[in-house]
């Protein structure tokens, strides 16, 4: 009997436990469904599922790949990084120089190095989030944003597409216009408030042509500090780098990076050094690595990027004035042929870096290179599109051959 008792209180002491336990599970899961989320708009990690790359083709591709890269860099002269990609498959990839020629640091694949205007994609991408999210309007006034700014028929858009008739920030606060003693680095806020105190015009009349203006897109940073409530650098981490392990990104910060980042050099290899216009972000002063930026690249060509309507305006000309093949569209360069082919790129050059993305959408192709040491060679990548799709860039014999 009393065995009895005592393995009837046993049970009744494990049956407590147990209900103890899913009370507590059942709290916490509770507590845990009334943290309210991270509403920020970010980018996501691809969910499309695009098909595996044969060897055959893979190796076909890459030979092609690698006689043009030996004919454009001969010599081993590159001095940077250098990457192509399909379906989000590394199909030939270069890292090659230094970083820093002093110390003799290699560039290998998770060197960060400065993408120059190349930035202004991922800038770009950042304010689209914001857009699609409703935090503020493609066609609002950028004065019901920034009330210092002065010029009161730019929107959003005009910003993103070139059309704020706005001069550029190198231009005006150059020593013989007087606006800016040049011994003190220049910051975003500095440009607005130039503008808006010391009779900075427009250089055209709002919305009237496309003149391609980095002033822009530091204005377009100030906007991301101001609808996020954080800094550009912390605003770009928590929008795009963190949520697409983009773990070698980052946006230069002057006062901390300056003597740490990779610098850029002269064709000659002689370093250039820093001058009053390196603290200003959004139109340049990201760092990063063709692995990183394929990764963003896959991100933004996803289907849950943007909306479908909001999508079809980043990729639409929006310099039509004259005739031509190249156009600018929401943050990306474009070449509409008369065939209906489009051709989605930005170059980038600042100091002596220079940098070079490309996004064949049709094909989903991913072309990225970056060079520390300057050369306009970087640009010559453009030349590997026609080894996957109708891109009438010339190509020798040698380069067609798979």
């Amino acid at each position: 009997m009393i065995f009895i008792k005592k393995t009837n209180i046993l049970q009744l002491l494990m049956l407590i436990l147990v209900l103890s336990s899913c009370n507590q599970k059942k709290r916490t899961n509770n507590l845990e469904s009334n943290i309210p989320k991270d509403t920020m708009p970010h980018m996501e990690p691809p969910t499309q599922k695009l098909p595996k790359l044969s060897a055959q083709y893979i190796k076909s591709k890459r030979n092609a790949i690698e006689h043009f890269y030996n004919k454009n860099w001969s010599h081993n002269c590159m001095n940077g990084s250098f990457l192509v990609a399909q379906n989000g498959q590394i199909i030939f990839e270069k890292y090659e120089g230094m970083a820093n020629f002093r110390d003799k640091r290699p560039i290998t694949a998770t060197t960060p190095l400065h993408l120059a205007s190349v930035s202004k994609v991922l800038t770009a991408s950042a304010i689209l989030k914001l857009i699609d999210a409703k935090k503020i309007g493609l066609d609002q006034k950028v004065n019901t944003i920034l009330p210092r700014f002065p010029f009161p028929e730019v929107t959003v858009k005009m910003l993103l597409n070139h059309r704020s008739g706005m001069r550029n920030y190198a231009y005006f606060t150059d020593k013989k216009d007087g606006v800016w003693d040049r011994h003190n680095i220049l910051t975003n806020k500095d440009i607005v408030e130039l503008m808006a105190t010391k009779n900075v015009g427009l250089e055209a009349r709002t919305n009237t042509r496309f003149a391609y203006c980095n002033t822009n897109y530091a204005v377009l940073a100030l906007i991301i500090e101001k609808v996020t409530g954080l800094s550009y650098k912390k605003a770009m981490e928590r929008m795009i780098f963190k949520p697409l392990g983009m773990n070698h990104t980052f946006v230069f910060d002057y006062d901390q990076d300056k003597d740490s980042i990779v610098p850029s050099y002269k064709g000659n290899k002689v370093e250039i050094g820093k001058d009053y216009l390196d603290k200003i972000y959004g139109d340049k002063n990201i760092y990063s690595t063709p692995r990183d930026l394929l990764k963003f690249d896959l991100a933004r060509n996803n289907p849950n990027f943007l909306s479908p309507k909001l999508l079809k305006l980043v990729y639409t000309p929006f310099s039509q004035e004259r005739k031509g093949e190249k156009n600018y569209g929401l943050g990306i360069r474009m070449i509409n042929w008369e065939t209906g082919q489009n051709f989605y790129f930005h170059n980038g050059w600042w100091h002596g870096n220079t940098s070079a993305y490309i996004t064949l959408l049709k094909e989903h192709v991913t072309i990225i290179a970056l060079s520390n040491k300057f050369t306009t060679r970087t640009y010559q990548v453009k030349k590997i599109a026609p080894l996957f799709g109708d891109y009438p860039f010339k190509l020798s014999k040698e380069e067609k051959e798979e």
